[in-house]
């Protein structure tokens, strides 16, 4: 079709749901975090649910408020206050006031959604920044853990609207971390393994980001088609194959990360620093275990990972 031309186009600018609703609530827009689960899954809130946040939520319909109200009771924010504003601005308009642990109101379909989140002591804290815990993943072991992760994520630097790609991604711990470190953050895993594939879309479900795509196959055959990345981390399959496939994909000022746990994959991670230059370093941490009735540290496996801006 035919391009229009921005001075063809007349706008009347209106004031819109979210504003209504938080002059309705006496909420500063820039205090409040604004969200839309219109046909999405409620999921999608996790990465916002946080003590003391105050959400703005455009629903689906009727059903929706009751859907978030039980949604935030799992996850110990029963006590979050729930204020449901129906036909704002028009004849019909309407407020329905409650707690998430006791929501039991019908609410008309075309409505907007506030909520002041209140965590119970064993309320379930998942924080924006990198590093969740590895036993909040679905994984078969074999996954980036926790400590790693962190450092690997502050190497990607997720940013607004970017996109990553995942290069043997595993479980997805480090594209679910990715989309939640960032607005509007994309990505997409690349992995042969169907078992993986799925417990993957478990994750990003259940950490709050439905919105990971995932691709069966190899580098460099599975990149054919997707749109030019941000930012990539190479977790699995390394080689300098890979490497080259995915470096000329990447954009400028892009990112790439690779770990590597075996003296193999290390090998050519040193081989291509010297080439490419960028970090390399070696991340090694242990983690406390019992020794019998005492306590000693344990160490994981140590990860080489090189890391390098495209310019």
């Amino acid at each position: 079709g035919r391009k229009i031309d921005p001075s063809e186009v007349v706008y009347h600018p209106q004031v819109g749901a979210f504003q209504l609703a938080a002059a309705r609530m006496g909420w500063s827009m820039a205090d409040l975090e604004t969200l839309t689960v219109h046909g999405r899954p409620v999921e999608q809130m996790i990465a916002y649910i946080q003590p003391d946040q105050r959400l703005l939520i455009l629903t689906t319909g009727e059903e929706t408020p009751a859907q978030i109200a039980a949604f935030l009771t799992e996850r110990g924010f029963g006590k979050s206050r729930m204020t449901v504003l129906a036909h704002m601005g028009g004849e019909e308009e309407a407020r329905f006031d409650g707690l998430a642990e006791s929501w039991t109101h019908v609410v008309p379909p075309f409505n907007t959604l506030a909520v002041d989140c209140v965590a119970a002591p064993d309320a379930a804290l998942l924080p924006r920044v990198p590093g969740l815990a590895d036993d909040l993943f679905q994984h078969d072991g074999t996954m980036t853990k926790q400590e790693v992760r962190a450092v690997t994520l502050a190497k990607l630097m997720p940013m607004r609207g970017a996109l990553l790609w995942d290069i043997g991604c595993g479980c997805g711990s480090v594209a679910v971390e990715w989309m939640r470190g960032a607005r509007y953050a994309r990505a997409v895993g690349i992995e042969p393994r169907a078992d993986r594939r799925a417990m993957a879309a478990a994750n990003a479900l259940a950490l709050g980001v439905p919105k990971l795509e995932l691709v069966d196959g190899k580098v460099p055959e599975a990149l054919d088609g997707l749109d030019a990345p941000d930012a990539i981390f190479i977790g699995g399959g390394l080689s300098r194959e890979v490497f080259a496939a995915a470096w000329e994909a990447l954009r400028p000022l892009g990112r790439l990360v690779a770990n590597a746990v075996t003296l193999e994959s290390e090998a050519v991670l040193i081989s291509l620093h010297r080439e490419f230059g960028g970090d390399l370093v070696k991340i090694a941490a242990s983690r406390v275990e019992a020794l019998g009735p005492l306590s000693g540290w344990k160490p994981m496996r140590p990860v080489t990972q090189w890391s390098l801006i495209k310019r």
